[in-house]
């Protein structure tokens, strides 16, 4: 049987609820409103899933679990891979049993997400750490209509997957959060933020010294 292939694009949103907006009008449904997901990407020693550019991920979207695997992806304008899931009943068993087999944790990502579908494709909204992303997934051709409908050029398509737009962040940023989390991440902007204040009073301190008669 041959595996089914997830084709997409993301792309940056500005302004998620007139994506919204757009979506209604062009007939797309909300069905499922912003739910927190968490996803645990697994590895064996070595990296060798990553090596190979294959992922094992644990999903967990509300109160739902589910097991993926995607081999190697194509890349062109739009990212093709190889997807094969399977629903979970218990995501604290099967985190068990995959460190039982070798597997642990290598990377974790987070997010509230939205499903909209039209019948065709879907086009998810996500809240992340990182910023507010899209993705289109459907046949190639109606991803690119859609994405037309939606004012997105073909030049602002994304094909990197999560942990590769985290890192480019960090690298970016020179962010040393290690997982793609709220709580890592917000923790680095706490600091940022602090860092910021505290350079501010010492520049006010100096000038102020600078321009006091005794400075002169």
């Amino acid at each position: 049987m041959a595996t089914p292939q997830e084709v997409e694009i993301k792309f940056l949103v500005a302004d998620l609820k007139a994506l919204e907006e757009k979506l209604r009008q062009h007939g797309f449904r909300c069905e499922t409103p912003s739910t927190h997901e968490v996803n645990t990407l697994y590895d064996l020693p070595g990296q060798k899933l990553r090596r190979k550019g294959e992922l094992l991920r644990l999903r967990c979207y509300g109160d739902k679990w589910k097991l993926t695997h995607k081999a190697k992806g194509t890349m062109g304008r739009h990212k093709s891979r190889g997807e094969l899931e399977t629903a979970v009943s218990d995501g604290k068993a099967m985190d068990a049993m995959l460190r039982t087999l070798g597997y642990s944790p290598s990377f974790i990502y987070e997010k509230f997400r939205a499903e909209w579908k039209d019948g065709e494709g879907n086009v998810v909204l996500d809240h992340t750490p990182i910023g507010d992303i899209a993705e289109i997934e459907g046949r190639p051709r109606w991803i690119d209509r859609t994405a037309y409908a939606l004012g997105v050029n073909s030049g602002n398509y994304i094909t990197k997957s999560y942990a590769e737009l985290f890192f480019d962040w960090k690298r970016k940023t020179k962010c040393k959060a290690m997982n793609m989390t709220f709580r890592e991440c917000e923790e680095y902007r706490r600091n940022e933020a602090a860092q910021t204040r505290s350079s501010r009073r010492c520049q006010r301190i100096f000038s102020s010294r600078q321009s006091s008669p005794r400075a002169r």
